[in-house]
């Protein structure tokens, strides 16, 4: 879920008159090419100052020059404003708008905070009312900011239906772009903050099972014993929709396993370390007396990964190149909590990988079978959406994290 920090939002047009006169290094040619006037640039330049309480350009009669705190919410402000501008292009591919001159449209109509925060609310929540309520505003200007975004867009950005609205293919094109671009807006407070030696905000965590044990409580306990002032939430949703998450700015990275994604360019990632998968069992399992458990392996009860997961698919190649029937799951799970209880109380076997079950193993809850598990290892790291901005708070993690791998 989006998360706003400020009722005094920025405004976002305010914001696409900075870029250009930063572009431009000047208040009249911005103004001619965002045809508009001289003074309605120069009046939102000083409300976007006097909002932010910094002054962004040094006033030189060669032109206007960023200041430092202009240089600091720049490249961020860029992105946000060049994720808006690249929505009438999208539109125009979906073939929902084409104009009869074959032009793309002007993005001017998504220039607009407060409208933008209707179209997410109402695209999450789903229900008029329920979003009036939130955003402190009457339905019929719910109604009016929606009728502007349909006519920009050229397309019904939601249907009515007895339990709601819900959202037309149109509104699922625009969501993740407007969710980034009201996201980097939250960010430049961070920035601005950071820049006058305070971190805050938040940071929101796409965390897969791999890294939930120690990796990453132990990072967050040093980050936040260091950083207290700062609010870290976890999503442990699918890998699947973590992605769909951080696409849309409301994960700031993803840590675990990591995937050999070619067909998501706009992801990349970074290796922190490989491990191997193991067969976990109880202290007092008869395979423990064996000896030649392999042999038994494919006749056994097993808790496994899920059908779909990469580890499962590594395990089923593993027990291919040792000669054995693959294994069938009594359970399929990838709750760390769940695998210790069933061992526990039964004599299944599970396939993890070692970080899965790294406490249980180190303080002897559960023993490694002596069984190796051939070609199974695994990158753990983090992904990342391509080209993204991590905030002031994002990036001290990241270090914590890097620490808590080398002291591992």
């Amino acid at each position: 879920m989006q998360k706003r920090r400020r009722d005094n939002a920025i405004n976002i047009m305010q914001l696409r008159f900075f870029c250009q006169v930063a572009l431009r290094g000047s208040v009249s040619r911005a103004a001619d090419d965002l045809f508009r006037t001289q003074s309605a640039i120069t009046r939102s330049i000083r409300d976007l100052e006097k909002s932010l309480n910094v002054i962004l350009f040094e006033r030189h009669y060669s032109g206007m020059v960023p200041t430092e705190y202009g240089k600091c919410i720049l490249p961020r402000a860029r992105r946000a404003i060049e994720d808006l501008q690249a929505i009438p292009a999208l539109m125009q591919k979906l073939k929902v708008r084409v104009s009869a001159s074959g032009a793309l449209p002007d993005a001017g109509w998504l220039f607009h905070t407060r409208r933008l925060e209707i179209f997410i609310q109402l695209y999450l929540v789903n229900h008029t009312q329920t979003v009036a309520t939130q955003l402190g505003v009457t339905q019929p200007a719910i109604s009016a900011a929606l009728k502007i975004l349909e006519k920009g867009a050229g397309a019904a950005l939601f249907r009515r239906t007895p339990e709601g609205v819900r959202p037309t293919p149109a509104a699922d094109v625009l969501y993740p772009h407007i969710s980034r671009a009201l996201n980097e807006l939250d960010n430049i407070w961070s920035d601005l903050a950071a820049r006058h030696g305070v971190l805050e905000g938040s940071v929101r965590i796409g965390a897969l099972p791999l890294s939930r044990t120690q990796l990453l409580p132990g990072a967050i306990a040093s980050f936040l014993a260091r950083y207290p002032g700062i609010t870290v939430m976890t999503n442990e949703s699918p890998y699947e929709s973590l992605v769909s998450d951080m696409r849309a700015g409301n994960i700031d990275f993803i840590i675990g396993a990591l995937r050999q994604d070619e067909d998501l360019p706009d992801l990349t990632s970074e290796a922190l370390f490989e491990e191997d998968m193991l067969i976990l069992v109880r202290n007092d399992h008869p395979l423990l007396r064996d000896p030649n458990p392999k042999s038994k392996l494919a006749q056994a009860q097993w808790v496994l990964p899920r059908s779909n997961a990469p580890a499962r698919h590594l395990l089923d190649n593993a027990f291919i190149s040792l000669g054995l029937t693959l294994p069938q799951p009594c359970v399929e799970t990838g709750d760390a909590a769940m695998v210790r209880g069933l061992l526990l109380n039964s004599d299944m076997l599970a396939a993890v990988s070692t970080s899965q079950m790294r406490f249980e193993i180190d303080n002897g809850l559960l023993t490694v079978l002596p069984v190796r598990l051939p070609d199974t290892t695994r990158r753990i790291g983090l992904t990342f959406r391509e080209g993204s901005l991590p905030s002031p708070a994002t990036q001290a993690l990241l270090a914590f994290i890097h620490q808590q791998v080398a002291k591992s």
